[in-house]
């Protein structure tokens, strides 16, 4: 008889930190969707936290943050951040099923305005890049039943220490990350906020990616555990913004 194939992500879980920071990110997510405003009025509070997400996703790409009075977002990495954002909910079928496409989509939605028309959706060449792009994308379409936290931070930290595609990459990891929490079911309506707490603490997001892409274990944890406080940060992002729902006139 055939023994199924062991879950490679399987041993994260066994990394110091992990399983506490993950059921303090779970927990703190599942209080979100207890909050009154989330249970019928979740449309709205998605739809906010979107263009929060998206904001503080183009502030660590360098782009700008706040909107523009008239409308017209003009600051590229911000334009591309949006765009990326609002259309997440119509990736997560090709997410679940091709992620390399939805990956593509991605890429081309962010960089729309950063990159020439024949680089758009491409990644690189590199063989090394293409490999690990496909590995990833097997985990996505269930190559792993790792906890969504976990999923979520492999996601982000290894497209982040790819960077696949040579623009927008960082716009990308955090949008295909958020993906993750919506398909994994850890944030099903997306109303979580982890990228202003990645935001908050920018440099030592920074260090950490670097550190998890170098593969040692001490440095995949702290990743790991930071991706979880970050979902914990999120997760108050998420609950003032729906307390800011609840107290506005309906």
């Amino acid at each position: 008889m055939t023994q199924p194939a062991a879950d490679p992500l399987a041993p994260l879980l066994e990394l110091p930190g992990v399983p506490d920071a993950v059921d303090a990110a779970r927990a703190a997510v599942d209080e979100v969707y207890r909050h009154p405003a989330n249970r019928r009025g979740w449309p709205a509070t998605a739809a906010e936290a979107t263009v929060r997400a998206a904001r503080a996703s183009a502030a660590l790409d360098g782009g700008a943050v706040a909107l523009p009075a008239d409308g017209v977002v003009r600051d590229p990495v911000l334009a591309g951040s949006l765009r990326a954002a609002e259309a997440l909910g119509g990736l997560l079928g090709p997410w679940q099923r091709a992620p390399l496409q939805a990956l593509a989509r991605l890429h081309l939605l962010a960089a729309a305005d950063l990159a020439a028309g024949d680089g758009l959706g491409r990644p690189l060449s590199p063989a090394q890049v293409s490999a690990r792009l496909d590995t990833l994308g097997r985990l996505v379409a269930g190559g792993t039943r790792v906890p969504g936290p976990v999923q979520v931070a492999v996601v982000h930290g290894e497209l982040l220490a790819l960077a696949a595609f040579g623009s927008a990459d960082g716009v990308v990891a955090r949008a295909a990350a958020r993906l993750t929490a919506i398909a994994s079911g850890l944030d099903p309506k997306g109303l979580v906020v982890p990228e202003v707490g990645h935001s908050r603490c920018e440099a030592e997001y920074r260090q950490l990616a670097a550190g998890f892409a170098t593969g040692r274990r001490p440095a995949l944890a702290a990743w790991i555990v930071h991706c979880c406080t970050a979902l914990v940060a999120g997760s108050r992002e998420a609950r003032a913004i729906a307390d800011a729902v609840a107290a506005s006139p309906s």
